[in-house]
C-alpha cells in the first residue's frame, strides 16, 4: 500500500469553538469553553459543569431541501452534520451540499468514503417518557406488555414515541446523513469504541485510501453525552466526578493531577483524508500526513472500583496500539515530538493512560496537546477534534497552550510556543477497552 493519505481539510467544532480557525485561537489563547450546563438543569447531578456547543444551528448548515430531515437528528446527528461542513469548507471541497454558488474542488461521489466514530445515543427523557409513563404498574414497575403492540394483553404504549423516533437513536445514522447530504457513494462505515471510536474511524479511512478503494474520505468522530441519561452513565462509568458547588470552570479539569475531576463535553472533529496525488493535483492545502495507525485492547474491566482497577498503571490494549502505530510509520519512539492523548481528567484513567505512553515511548518527559481543560470529554468525539487541533499543529509548527497538567512524566501550564514537529502521536483508551493510535506527520 504505497499510496500516502494527508490531511487537507478539518472541521472541529466544541465548547472552544466551531472551525479550524475559532478552535486554534482558542487553545493558543488559553480560553477554556466549559462553563455551566445550559440546556438543562443538571445540579440535581452534581454536575452542573460541561462543555457545551453554543449556538449551534442546523438547519442553517444543511441544504435548503434537506431541511425537514433535522427533525430526525439527534444532537450527536447535528455535531457531526455540522463539523463534516465545516471540514469541507476548509478542504476547498464542493459536493451536493455546498451553497449554492460556492467554489472549490468538486467531490467524485464514488471516490469519496465515509467513515465516523459514534457512541451510543442517549434517548431523550421526555420523549421515551411519554411511552413509560403509560406502561408503568400500580406498584411502579415497567409492564413490557403495556409497552408493547401485539398480543394478547398489549397496551401499545410505544405508540406515544414520535413517529420516526428510532431514527434519532441509531448510531449509524450520523454517518447516513452526512453522505446523503455530500453525496459521498464510496465505502461507508460506523464504528463505536467510545473515546477510541474517531481515532480508529480515521486508521479505517486510511486503510480505506491506501488500498484504492476511495481518493477522498470524510471521517472523525461526534458524541453528546450532556443530557441526563447520559451524564448519569459517564457518572457510572467512572468519566466524570462530582464538581464542587462555585468551581472555577476553567480549574476543575487537571490531566495527570490527582485533585483533578472529570468533566464531560460534547463535539465533534471531522477531517478531509485525501490521497497525496489527488491533493497535490489540485493543490490542496495539506495539515498533515497519516503516517501510522494501529489498534489495542484491554480486557480487563475498566470501570473504576471494579476488580482491582486502580491497582492498574498500564492500558495494556493502548500500549500496542501506539507500538503499531510506531511500526506502521516506520519510525523509532524517540521521533515522537509531542503527545496528544485523551488526558480524561479522571485520575485513575490518567494514570493507565500515562503508563502506556511511558512504557510505549520508552521514556519520560514529553510535550502534551490536551484538550478536557478547553471543552471537556468528548468521547467519540474526542479523537477527532484532537486529531484536527494536532494537524493544525503540525502546519503551525506550535503547540497550544496546556492548561492545569503536570505530572512526572507532563511538564505544567503554560502558554502556546513554537516547536519542531516532524511527528505527533495522537492516542487514546476507551471506556470498552478499545484503544486506537495516529502518527500524524509533517508533510514534505
Amino acid at each position: 500500500m504505497d499510496r500516502a493519505v494527508v490531511i487537507t481539510g478539518i472541521g472541529p467544532i466544541c465548547a472552544a469553538g466551531a472551525g479550524a480557525d475559532a478552535v486554534w485561537s482558542a487553545v493558543c489563547a488559553g480560553r477554556s469553553g466549559l462553563g455551566p450546563i445550559g440546556s438543562f438543569d443538571a445540579s440535581a447531578l452534581g454536575m452542573a459543569l460541561g462543555g457545551e456547543v453554543a449556538g449551534l444551528k442546523i438547519r442553517d448548515l444543511v441544504p435548503k431541501g434537506y431541511r425537514k430531515a433535522t427533525k430526525v437528528m439527534a444532537r450527536d446527528i447535528e455535531l457531526a452534520v455540522a463539523a463534516a461542513r465545516l471540514a469541507v469548507e476548509d478542504a476547498g471541497l464542493t459536493t451536493r451540499g455546498s451553497d449554492g454558488g460556492a467554489q472549490g474542488h468538486a467531490i467524485d461521489g464514488v471516490r469519496t468514503g465515509c467513515q465516523i466514530g459514534a457512541g451510543q445515543i442517549s434517548a431523550d427523557p421526555v420523549e421515551l417518557g411519554r411511552a413509560v409513563s403509560v406502561s408503568m404498574t400500580e406498584a411502579g414497575l415497567l409492564d413490557t406488555r403495556e409497552w408493547g403492540t401485539e398480543g394478547e394483553g398489549s397496551g401499545g404504549a410505544m405508540d406515544n414515541l414520535p413517529p420516526l423516533w428510532l431514527l434519532k437513536y441509531l448510531p449509524n445514522m450520523l454517518a447516513c446523513h452526512v453522505t446523503i447530504i455530500h453525496g459521498c457513494e464510496g465505502p461507508s462505515n460506523t464504528i463505536m469504541g467510545a473515546e477510541a471510536g474517531a481515532l480508529q474511524s480515521i486508521g479505517e479511512s486510511l486503510r480505506v485510501i491506501e488500498r484504492g478503494d476511495a481518493d477522498i474520505c470524510f471521517t472523525g468522530g461526534a458524541e453528546s453525552r450532556l443530557n441526563p441519561m447520559g451524564l448519569v452513565r459517564m457518572r457510572l462509568a467512572g468519566r466524570a466526578g462530582e464538581v464542587p458547588a462555585g468551581a472555577d470552570p476553567a480549574c476543575v479539569v487537571r490531566p495527570y493531577d490527582g485533585s483533578s475531576v472529570g468533566v464531560i463535553g460534547e463535539g465533534g472533529g471531522m477531517l478531509i483524508l485525501e490521497e497525496s496525488g489527488s491533493a497535490a493535483a489540485r493543490g490542496a492545502r495539506v495539515y498533515a500526513r497519516v503516517s501510522g495507525f494501529g489498534c489495542g485492547m484491554d480486557t480487563r474491566p475498566i470501570t473504576p472500583g471494579l476488580d482491582g482497577l486502580g491497582d492498574a498503571d498500564e492500558d495494556v490494549g493502548l500500549t500496542r496500539a501506539i507500538r503499531a502505530a510506531l511500526d506502521d510509520a516506520g519510525i523509532g519512539a524517540g521521533e515522537i515530538d509531542a503527545v496528544a492523548p485523551m488526558a480524561a481528567g479522571m485520575p485513575v484513567l490518567d494514570r493507565r493512560e500515562l503508563g502506556s505512553i511511558r512504557t510505549a515511548l520508552g521514556r519520560d518527559g514529553f510535550e502534551t496537546i490536551t484538550l478536557t481543560p478547553f471543552a471537556g470529554n468528548m468521547l467519540a468525539g474526542h479523537g477527532g477534534v484532537t486529531s484536527a487541533v494536532a494537524s493544525m499543529a503540525i502546519r503551525e509548527q506550535r503547540l497550544p497552550a496546556r492548561l492545569n497538567t503536570g505530572g512526572a512524566s507532563v511538564a505544567g501550564a503554560c502558554g502556546a510556543r513554537d516547536a519542531a514537529l516532524g511527528h505527533v502521536l495522537v492516542c487514546s483508551g476507551s471506556y470498552g477497552g478499545q484503544a486506537a493510535a495516529l502518527v500524524l506527520s509533517r508533510a514534505s
